[in-house]
């Protein structure tokens, strides 16, 4: 079977937003869809920064740049299957005029312009635009909500990382603490990590996040950790890929679509605002959410899970 996927990044699978500022973590986390497809033919379409993220997965067998010639070559081939995780209207549009026999995911109306869900997309698609919807289905994963998009069921299947990892694990914690411009409301604060490392350093040995320009330094860095403290971010995920112990720290994001996979805790604001979480870059408060978690509750989980076996 010829199944195509189009992943790029754009817009986040559960969120409204619309971007050119790609999210690398909603793409790898999509990488849970090729378990499905693993005996068939696959072509990813993606953004070229997204593309070091799928190198390397054998079961991926062609990787195409979005780009006009590739559209081109697309509308040219016939699938067996398309799947489209992105809201963007011009890329619903590409999907419409693809020849398939089966297409899951998002299309565009022609005659409005507006979004709209294949059959089995139709859920995924409402809440991404209500988050209080979302919050009544907060007991389903991005996995659950995806694969059930898809018309299967999730039970358990992983991220899969193509990149093998070069390095060895040399320290105790790694503090994935750098945030891109996308989330500055995801930020626990520059004295919060700074203190804590200070702390921790005392009787562990500590690294900060490195390899920030390129993906496979970034992943061999994460390989190099026994442990990782990190937002919700791409290093989350790849470090879950990976089998590490994770601490997380949660503010304006919804903690319940992360499945740790049994290797870490998710710590949330001790707080109470009706707002959390608002999936929104920016807070009207002097203090944003996160920044009310405890560096004494995050240094305890970190201790917690430094005493458990690998």
């Amino acid at each position: 079977m010829k199944v195509l996927i189009v992943k790029i990044g754009w817009a986040e699978f559960l969120d409204e937003r619309i971007e050119k500022s790609i999210s690398l973590g909603d793409v790898f986390r999509s990488t849970v869809v090729l378990h499905l497809y693993k005996n068939d033919h696959v072509t990813w379409l993606a953004d070229e920064h997204g593309i070091p993220l799928l190198r390397g997965i054998k079961h991926i067998d062609r990787i195409v740049p979005f780009d006009l010639l590739s559209v081109l070559q697309l509308q040219s081939e016939y699938f067996d299957v398309v799947v489209n995780l992105e809201k963007v209207p011009g890329i619903c549009a590409l999907v419409n005029n693809i020849k398939a026999g089966k297409k899951y995911g998002f299309r565009l109306n022609p005659v409005d312009g507006q979004i709209e869900a294949f059959q089995g997309a139709e859920k995924v698609l409402s809440i991404s635009m209500d988050n209080e919807l979302k919050k009544k289905l907060s007991k389903q994963t991005y996995q659950d909500f995806l694969y059930e998009l898809l018309g299967a069921k999730w039970n358990g299947e992983e991220y899969i990382l193509g990149y093998k990892p070069r390095s060895k694990e040399v320290f105790d914690i790694g503090l994935n603490h750098h945030i891109g411009a996308k989330w500055p409301t995801k930020h626990w604060g520059s004295e919060n990590w700074d203190e804590m490392e200070k702390r921790l350093k005392r009787k562990y040995t500590v690294s900060r996040q490195k390899g920030l320009s390129n993906i496979e330094e970034y992943i061999d860095w994460l390989n190099s950790c026994r442990l990782i403290v990190t937002h919700d971010s791409l290093g989350l995920h790849l470090a879950l890929a990976l089998k590490k112990k994770v601490v997380a720290l949660y503010g304006p994001t919804f903690s319940n679509e992360v499945y740790m996979y049994n290797r870490g805790v998710k710590i949330l604001p001790p707080i109470k605002r009706e707002c959390i979480p608002c999936m929104n870059p920016t807070c009207p408060y002097k203090k944003a959410c996160i920044k009310f978690i405890d560096r004494d509750t995050v240094i305890k989980q970190i201790e917690k899970y430094l005493k458990k076996p690998s």
